[in-house]
């Protein structure tokens, strides 16, 4: 089988050693040219062509990851592209969608969730064909997290956002939240079970003093009394998850 060759076109110099380094030795895969801004990125994409997919973040200096895509499609250059960024909004995953991309994952990341994106490159054509169901349910967990009064810069906001989708993906991990989730969260953001845990609690802990109380009501009255207590943390990712899940049914 013939290699995948990569192009990653990302500031986060870390980030892009770290994915070099994850495919080194794959036989399946291979990193063969990388960026840290926009116009170098794009000076790629023109002059080179021994390369199948392009993964692009959206912030970058010089030039960014949308005004990258706006050049390519008036230059007519069709790429299979993943866009790779933690810039998350429903406005950004339309214009990234109306730019023919397949892909758009979110940060933090598997690498093996990557490699799968990749790898299903090679039975997608160039199209207008966005993974736009784990988009929409990215974005969703997103916005009731702030509404909920949740920053973003804490890491217990990361750890319920990847759990919540975790439990809206796979219902049959709700009876494992200690057993099953915080380890598996733990491995995924290199931290212990513990430190998950806190800072989950933590983070519903400041969503009580800055949330929207009236979104409170709606989405724990039913399942706590929030007068009297705030829900654990089991709780607090189960029943967004169920949220979630009885939103989309009503679609």
């Amino acid at each position: 089988m013939k290699k995948t060759r990569v192009v990653m076109i990302d500031d986060n110099v870390q980030l892009c050693g770290a994915v070099q380094e994850y495919f080194k030795g794959s036989k399946n895969i291979e990193l063969v040219y990388t960026a840290y801004d926009g116009v170098e990125g794009m000076k790629i994409i023109e002059d080179k062509d021994d390369y199948d997919v392009v993964i692009l973040d959206l912030i970058m200096p010089k030039k960014d990851g949308l005004n990258v895509l706006e050049e390519m499609k008036e230059k007519n250059i069709e790429k299979k592209m993943i866009v790779l960024t933690s810039y998350n909004s429903p406005e950004a995953i339309r214009q990234v969608s109306e730019y023919g991309v397949q892909y758009y994952l979110l940060k933090p990341f598997e690498f093996d969730d990557l490699e799968k994106r990749i790898l299903g490159l090679n039975n997608v054509k160039t199209s207008k064909s966005l993974d736009l169901h784990h988009n929409k349910v990215q974005v969703a967990i997103t916005k009731i997290l702030h509404e909920l009064g949740i920053p973003s810069h804490i890491k217990g906001y990361q750890y319920i956002r990847e759990g919540v989708e975790i439990i809206f993906e796979h219902p049959e991990t709700i009876g494992g939240i200690t057993k099953e989730l915080y380890p598996e969260l733990a491995l995924k953001f290199d931290t212990t079970v513990s430190r998950v845990e806190r800072a989950i609690r933590h983070a519903i802990e400041v969503s009580w003093n800055r949330g929207d109380w009236d979104l409170m009501e709606e989405i724990f009255g039913h399942s706590v009394d929030i007068d009297k207590a705030k829900p654990t943390n089991s709780e607090f990712m189960v029943t967004i998850a169920d949220k979630l899940r009885l939103d989309y049914h009503k679609v």
